[in-house]
Formats: structure tokens, C-alpha cells, sequence
């Protein structure tokens, strides 16, 4: 299997998804997924620059447009930040635990391995937050025939959000340091919270069919 994910086809990707191998798993899927959604604001950005129509919003798009192809990019190298964090989870799962001390020594790994492997889906939270915020960025504000791409970048980006953020939750518990988990809970509510926002609202705009003015 190739270090990157992005040296993968579509098909071979699947093929390892639907495997029982650990990686990838939900994390690497939900960046990839959000790197789709990134792509499309991209798309939508590239269909609506040097179109007089739409000219009022040249800096908008530019804005989109640039933000767009950086996070596709970044997004595929959270893919393969979590598998990693993963991997290193599932190491330290199989560490011997014979004696006491295979156990305290395993059992720092653990906590190590956990924290790791909710940060990493955590930063892909964050990097949907971008995704959104450049899809409704231009929603409004950019070529009307390629509007429905905006919604389903909108789309995308929230279950992307959604699905790294249970890889958040659900590794706070190993980490076994409830003041660090409490305010990594609060990070990952917080950023959603905004996250769905930006969607609905998104969506919402493209359904109307409405011109914004410029972004200010």
C-alpha cells in the first residue's frame, strides 16, 4: 500500500476501505471526503472568474479559488496524518502486558497513542470549518450554473465535519485526561456549531436563487 493516499485510485482506495486492514478507517475517509468538497469550491471559483456577470466578485472568487486548492491538498495529508495516528493506536493496542510494567508501559502508550488520534481528525474539523466558510463565500456570488456544486460542497464539508469529529470523541476516553478532553469537546462542539451554520446557510442561498452583493 502506498504511503499516500493520494498515489491511490478511487478504486484501489475502496478496495482498501472495504478491507479488514485498520487504515484507512473513518478519519482518512472523512478528510478525503472534505478534499472532494474543497475541489468543488475550487471548480465553482475557476467557472465564475473573468466572467463579466459575475466581475463585482473577482476578489471573492480569487479568495475561493486559492483557499479551495489549498485545503484539497491539505486535507489529502490529514488523510494520511490520521491513518498514522490510527496505526500507532492499533501498535500500542498489541503491546505486550504480561508483567506490571508491560502494563504501566503499555498503558502510557495508550494514552499517548489516543491523544494523537483525536488530534488529528480535530485539525480535519478545523479545515472543513475553511471548506464551508469558502463555499458560502461565493454562494451568491458566483456562476448560477454551477450553483448546485456549492450546495453540495456545503453538504460534503458538514459530514466530513461530522464524521471526524466523532474520530474526536471517541478517543478522549483513552487519552485518560478528563481536563484535556473536556476542552477538546468544547473545541470540536464549538467549530460545528459554526460548521453547520455555514452549510445551512449555504444551501439556503443557493434554494433562493438570489445575487449577494460583494463580500466586504
Amino acid at each position: 500500500m502506498p504511503t499516500r493516499f493520494r498515489d491511490l485510485t478511487l478504486d484501489a482506495f475502496i478496495g482498501h476501505l472495504a478491507s479488514a486492514e485498520p487504515v484507512p478507517g473513518g478519519g482518512s475517509t472523512s478528510a478525503v471526503v472534505a478534499s472532494f468538497a474543497a475541489g468543488l469550491v475550487t471548480m465553482v471559483a475557476a467557472l465564475s472568474e473573468g466572467r463579466p456577470r459575475y466581475a463585482a466578485h473577482a476578489a471573492a472568487h480569487a479568495r475561493a479559488r486559492a483557499a479551495g486548492q489549498e485545503l484539497a491538498d491539505r486535507l489529502l495529508h490529514l488523510a494520511d496524518d490520521d491513518a498514522a495516528a490510527y496505526a500507532g493506536f492499533s501498535a500500542a493496542l498489541k503491546l505486550p502486558r504480561e508483567t506490571a510494567e508491560d502494563q504501566a508501559r503499555r498503558s502510557t502508550a495508550l494514552r499517548a497513542a489516543a491523544r494523537s488520534a483525536a488530534e488529528e481528525p480535530l485539525r480535519c474539523v478545523e479545515a472543513c470549518l475553511e471548506v464551508v466558510a469558502a463555499a458560502e463565500l461565493i454562494a451568491g456570488r458566483s456562476n448560477v450554473n454551477a450553483s448546485s456544486d456549492l450546495t453540495v460542497a456545503a453538504l460534503l464539508g458538514e459530514a466530513a465535519a461530522r464524521g471526524a469529529a466523532a474520530n474526536v470523541m471517541v478517543n478522549l476516553g483513552p487519552a485518560g485526561d478528563d481536563a484535556w478532553a473536556s476542552e477538546m469537546t468544547a473545541r470540536t462542539d464549538g467549530l460545528m456549531t459554526r460548521i453547520a451554520a455555514l452549510s445551512a446557510a449555504t444551501q439556503a442561498i443557493v434554494a433562493s436563487g438570489e445575487s449577494r452583493p460583494p463580500a466586504g
